[in-house]
Formats: C-alpha cells, structure tokens, sequence
C-alpha cells in the first residue's frame, strides 16, 4: 500500500509559479513510477507529467511542456512538481498517482494509488 499526500497548491497569478509536492507512505515508493494528473471543472482528469522510478526518465503532456518540470526524491519518497509561466488554462485539481508499470503513464488506469488532490487557481 502506498499513500500520497499533495500539497503546495493555491491561488496565483497568470505568469507565476507554485511547486506542488507529493509525499508518500508505505513500502517501495521508489519502484513506482509517479505521475501527476489534473482535473478542471467539468472535464476529465488529463495526463500533466510522469517521472520513472530512477527520475532519468520523464514524460510532458504538451501544453507543459517547458514551463513544468516534474522530479522526485526517493529517499525523502517524495515527488515535486515545479510550474512556472502558469495560464488561466492550468486552473485544476492536481493529483499525484503512483504506478507499477512504465507503459501507459497518460492514462489513469494505468496507476495504483491517488492522492486526494491539491487546487490551482492561476487568475488572469
């Protein structure tokens, strides 16, 4: 069993930056890869990032890529991510997942364990 906790999350500005982090409990956390997922009112939880078990690896849905940068610490079992340049656009719900495969990391079906979430508000 693997528990996550996001935190960092809060209301800034277009243009700003926040560091959300994500710390886990439990066994193993650094054989699991650890993704990150937003969801806006209305929509459906999408891909943001993923980062592999050893970090040489990461993964960027396009709209963050080069504003985002996702990176962990295995042994504070812990997984940031930094955004900076945000938009009105990022304003979601953001969620850490944890999962046991390397294949299929933009999709949520794919991870094990979630965190409750954490909100971004970017105003204009």
């Amino acid at each position: 069993q693997v528990q996550l906790v996001e935190s960092g999350g809060g209301l800034v500005q277009a243009g700003g930056s926040l560091r959300l982090s994500c710390a886990a409990s439990g066994r193993s956390f650094s054989s699991y890869v650890m993704g990150w997922f937003r969801q806006a009112p209305g929509k459906e939880r999408e891909f943001v990032s993923a980062i592999t078990w050893s970090g040489t690896s990461t993964y960027y849905t396009d709209s963050v890529k080069g504003r985002f940068t996702i990176s962990r610490e295995n042994a504070k079992k812990t997984v940031y991510l930094q955004m900076n340049s945000l938009k009105p656009e990022d304003t979601a719900v953001y969620y850490c997942a944890a999962s046991s495969t390397e294949y299929g990391l933009g999709y949520p079906d794919q991870y094990d364990y979630w965190g409750q979430g954490t909100q971004v508000t970017v105003s204009s």
